[in-house]
């Protein structure tokens, strides 16, 4: 029971003189939605690619339920689905007869086949549209019915590969409750996004991938700790009074960043109530017309930022 769904040790692999992966360790836990954060780039592809057993690596090891994807890649298989970036349906049939042909693939029993299909087309909201033609879908009904074909032979694990790629906020959010409601069933999923949002949303763990090398893991409240510090944002009435505001003895003011559209100011600070009191207090002095204060917390984009510039600037400066 404490052994993880997937582990991964030591993992390496190079293209030529490239090295993509340089030993990179994972453990996600059985029911656990686990992000994989990275730059284009940084390995999360790759990384992927062979955990699905679709590429060997060079070095180390990893591990799917247990099974080796080297030495048991068919038990691997057995274990998982995997869903890529675009919605791999057959637009010329129905929703249910994509279920129905891919329960026969899996080799489900015939007398379950139906049933399956009927099943999942109910999870993933298709039942209306179960006889229509894909191609009459719209965007968030293919992701959800590539979802529902990926889970056709009810896997132990999920690899998501940038899930929500091209899909309107509303469809996106609806893709997300499925997500969590088969993770509390106890489907073990991997995640690869570009949206930082969907990674602080959905995940219980959250990697970032930088270079090859895991830079940082955690929860996203353990990550966006590691950025320092809490930022404050002031907001003033007209133009005069921000152009005022910039020459107030606060600390911290010296390195605001302004927003001239929103009338705004914000600076670091290691202490946001302090520095909000200074401001106030100056401004009535100085008769600046403030219009709102605020502390802005460290969001995973910073930490995104923070893990992963050094890393950028690394290899443009190899390319040099």
């Amino acid at each position: 029971m404490n052994d993880p769904m997937i582990d991964v040790r030591g993992l390496r692999k190079s293209y030529g003189r490239t090295d993509v992966l340089r030993g990179v360790d994972l453990a996600v836990r059985r029911g656990e939605i686990f992000a994989l954060l990275g730059p284009n780039g940084a390995g999360k592809t790759t990384a992927v690619n062979i955990l699905t057993t679709l590429v060997r690596p060079d070095a180390g090891t990893a591990t799917i339920a247990g099974a080796d994807v080297v030495r048991d890649p068919a038990a691997v298989r057995r274990a998982i689905a995997l869903t890529g970036q675009y919605a791999s349906v057959d637009e010329f049939l129905t929703g249910e007869e994509n279920l129905v042909m891919m329960a026969d693939l899996a080799h489900l029993p015939r007398r379950t086949v139906r049933h399956r299909a009927h099943e999942l087309l109910e999870r993933f909201d298709l039942t209306g549209a179960a006889r229509r033609r894909v191609s009459t879908y719209s965007g968030g009904m293919r992701r959800r019915l590539d979802l529902a074909i990926s889970l056709v032979a009810d896997p132990r694990v999920l690899v998501l590969d940038e899930p929500t790629t091209g899909l309107d906020p509303a469809s996106r959010s609806q893709l997300w409750d499925v997500v969590r409601s088969l993770a509390a069933d106890g489907t073990t999923i991997l995640l690869t996004t570009q949206y930082l949002e969907e990674a602080d949303r959905l995940a219980d763990t959250i990697a970032v991938l930088a270079e090859g090398r895991i830079a940082a893991r955690g929860t996203a409240s353990e990550l966006k700790a590691l950025v320092a510090g809490d930022h404050v944002r002031v907001s003033f009435q007209d133009a005069a009074s921000l152009d005022g505001a910039r020459a107030l003895a606060v600390a911290g003011l010296d390195q605001a960043e302004t927003d001239d559209k929103a009338l705004a100011l914000t600076f670091p600070s290691t202490e946001p109530v302090r520095a909000i009191r200074d401001v106030l207090e100056h401004a009535e002095t100085r008769g600046l017309a403030v219009a709102a204060v605020s502390v802005v917390k460290p969001t995973l984009d910073d930490v995104f930022l923070a893990l992963t510039r050094t890393d950028t600037r690394s290899a443009e400066e190899a390319q040099r």
